[in-house]
């Protein structure tokens, strides 16, 4: 049998003559045989290190946010006079009579209270006798000043039992000073405490939105005044009373 020889007709690539273990073309070859892998690795590992010292030398401390102990916040300062909190003087449009000369007057809304709970209280045979109510800043200036000159009275023992001007819960228009009609000796007395109106009062007062401004022992010091009821009952008479009270008095 005749050897075979090659056809010339076929185009053989040299590829083929060359042996399997190195066919590949010699870019790649050299690209393989640097070692990248190892060298990225090695870069990582020196970032990962350097970062790892920074974190050990940097003060080991929280974040500010989480770290930094609140700062206090200063209460604005509510400004006193021997303990009484100052108060905006209510306009005369603002005002209702609540006797029937038109002397004495609330604001509208506690105007209208105080004339209902009055109704309700003679219905009982309880006679609720306005004393006092509004009063502008120079009606309470006559009131401070005068009667403690008359008595000799030094301006914080005064203080205990009337505010100085523009320091009253009058101004406003929601407070007033009741008295038991059948008691009248008892008017503007602590012993009013022990009067039938006082007592029913106690009792009923809340239902009509009025409540005692100063009870025994008050944070105000004021003296205890079981006659001086204010009114509560609307968000600008809320506002008025309370607002004040959420701030300590500042010492005098």
């Amino acid at each position: 049998m005749g050897k075979i020889g090659r056809n010339p007709s076929v185009n053989r690539s040299p590829v083929g003559e060359i042996p399997e273990a190195i066919r590949e073309r010699p870019q790649l070859a050299a690209s393989r045989s640097f070692p990248w892998g190892w060298l990225i690795l090695a870069g990582v590992f020196s970032l990962l290190t350097l970062g790892a010292g920074f974190l050990l030398t940097r003060p080991n401390r929280a974040p500010d946010s989480v770290n930094r102990e609140p700062e206090p916040v200063a209460s604005p300062a509510l400004e006193n006079v021997l303990g009484h909190l100052p108060y905006e003087e209510a306009a005369p449009s603002q005002l209702k009579p609540i006797t029937a000369d038109g002397y004495l007057k609330l604001r509208a809304a506690a105007a209208e209270q105080f004339l209902a709970m009055q109704k309700a209280a003679r219905a009982q045979g309880i006679v609720l006798a306005p004393i006092s109510a509004f009063r502008t800043v120079e009606q309470q200036n006559q009131l401070f000043f005068a009667i403690k000159q008359q008595r000799n009275q030094e301006a914080r023992k005064r203080a205990e039992v009337s505010a100085p001007p523009g320091y009253s819960e009058h101004h406003t228009g929601y407070a007033v000073d009741i008295g038991d009609g059948a008691r009248p000796a008892t008017n503007l007395s602590p012993q009013f405490e022990n009067t039938p109106a006082f007592r029913w009062l106690k009792e009923n007062a809340a239902k009509y939105s009025f409540e005692l401004s100063f009870p025994p022992d008050n944070s105000q010091g004021v003296s205890y005044e079981p006659w001086h009821w204010r009114f509560v009952g609307d968000r600008d008479s809320l506002e008025t009373f309370y607002k004040a009270k959420s701030l300590p008095p500042a010492q005098n």
